[in-house]
């Protein structure tokens, strides 16, 4: 177990670069004053697992990441209920930041995106042209014990998946189960956020509680919560809810556009109720969080706080990637970029987006 100021700093670097999982910038928000927080060791701290302040002769940890980072972000859904019920990725997110980490920008790609998946020996996949979503669950397959499906395997092959569709190189990544998602949100004491459509909930009531299974594959039968445009304070469920619905003007990428905004939502929360400098606020997200989150990187979360931690909020610039559907007459298929949206890979990998953005502005988000 961790004592005092080790345990403190440590919780609160949890806190930032796991929350990344699923809102991205909090950790960076967190980061950005865990120098402020540091405390001495507590005496008699032993384990090995607590990183002692820096000294002035020592470099902290991450001195040596620079960039350029690419952190991949990927929401499930996992059906607990379902025995046997695979994960997909139903929010597939990248935060990359340029060398130098003082800005950063943040885009989705389409959960439909029609990609190749690599073969997958741990899974017994033989790979395979299909949507982006399918890696998650493909990989998540344990041949000896199919009815227990592996989220690191499935966080794998959609990692290399997505490595090899952007170009981008991914030094880690994390992912969370929407039903850890409420909890965090209501942890925060709620988000503000602009509902910029009328949206209309699949799943829920105006009460919150779940609608009732209806005909048809996914149908719901039952009154529906409605978001109407402007502005809107959401509680946990209600902007998961919200972040969830696909099925309205836009389609998915609409949906892709909202849960961008909730992330630029929740780092204003942060901001304004200066929850990094408060470590009971912080380990209360934590606990939110429990298990349902995963976390994956060749380096230490500890070392990515720090590397991040001068990464200004307002450096992030949220991207809207264009697509389209696939397929032959009604037979849908899948999405793919536009070649606006594809061009927008190639100009990051190169390290000239910033001028590619300005002469395409309608790809950034508005928050």
């Amino acid at each position: 177990m961790l004592l005092g100021g080790n345990r403190r700093r440590l919780t609160l670097v949890l806190a930032g670069l796991v929350t990344l999982a699923v809102v991205a910038l909090i950790g960076v928000v967190v980061a950005r004053t865990v120098t402020d927080n540091r405390a001495a060791p507590t005496a008699g701290t032993t384990n090995p697992s607590a990183q002692p302040s820096p000294s002035p002769s020592t470099p902290p940890p991450g001195a040596d990441i620079t960039g350029p980072l690419n952190l991949l972000l990927v929401g499930i859904d996992t059906r607990v209920s379902v025995p046997g019920w695979e994960p997909h990725a139903d929010a597939v997110l990248l935060l990359h930041v340029p060398a130098g980490l003082s800005r950063a920008y943040l885009f989705s790609l389409p959960r439909d995106l029609v990609v190749d998946i690599p073969a997958y020996e741990p899974a017994g996949y033989r790979g395979g042209r299909t949507k982006l979503t399918h890696a998650m669950s493909y990989g998540s397959r344990v041949p000896d014990r199919p009815k227990q499906p592996d989220p690191a395997q499935g966080y794998e092959l959609l990692r290399q998946t997505v490595s090899d569709y952007t170009g981008l190189r991914i030094d880690a990544g994390a992912v969370l189960t929407f039903g850890g998602f409420d909890e965090l949100v209501d942890s925060l004491g709620g988000v503000d956020i602009h509902v910029d459509q009328r949206v209309v909930s699949r799943h829920r009531q105006p009460d919150g509680k779940h609608r009732e299974p209806g005909p048809g594959v996914g149908g719901y039968v039952g009154p529906q919560m409605v978001y109407e445009p402007g502005d809107r304070h959401l509680n946990g469920w209600q902007a998961l809810d919200y972040a969830r619905q696909r099925y309205l003007p836009g389609g998915d990428y609409a949906r892709q556009r909202h849960q961008q905004q909730l992330i630029r939502a929740l780092v204003g929360k942060i901001l304004d109720e200066d929850l990094a400098r408060q470590p009971e606020r912080v380990e209360q997200v934590v606990t939110a969080l429990g298990d349902t989150l995963l976390y994956v990187g060749g380096r230490r979360i500890v070392d990515f706080a720090y590397a991040l931690g001068t990464l200004s909020p307002q450096a992030l610039t949220l991207v809207g990637l264009p697509g389209a559907s696939v397929g032959r007459g009604s037979a849908y298929r899948g999405e793919e970029l536009t070649q606006v949206g594809r061009r927008f890979l190639t100009e990051l990998r190169a390290g000239r987006v910033d001028a590619f953005l300005a002469d395409n502005p309608k790809l950034k988000v508005p928050s």
